[in-house]
């Protein structure tokens, strides 16, 4: 893992990132399953949180186009400790 990536414990807790435009500012429902923006699965939730800032001010103009980061880890294990 590189620095840039990897919390100081190495702890890999999964992140993924994805995004994609929404049909309206009040719902979740995504405008187009086809279209959605995979951006990546992260070892932690900063790398996911670098990643989700970086696409998230990529689309500022789109006021309908949404990132989020999905806790994976979670839903792999739902015991996990989450102190990442």
């Amino acid at each position: 893992m590189t620095g840039e990536t990897a919390d100081m414990d190495d702890k890999q807790l999964l992140h993924f990132v994805f995004g994609g435009e929404l049909e309206d500012l009040q719902g979740m429902k995504f405008r187009d399953l086809e279209n959605l923006d995979l951006v990546g699965i992260y070892p932690s939730y900063r790398a996911a949180h670098i990643a989700w800032k970086s696409k998230a001010q990529q689309t500022v103009d789109n006021a309908l186009m949404r990132y989020f980061i999905v806790h994976m880890h979670r839903l792999l294990d739902p015991e996990t400790d989450d102190q990442a």
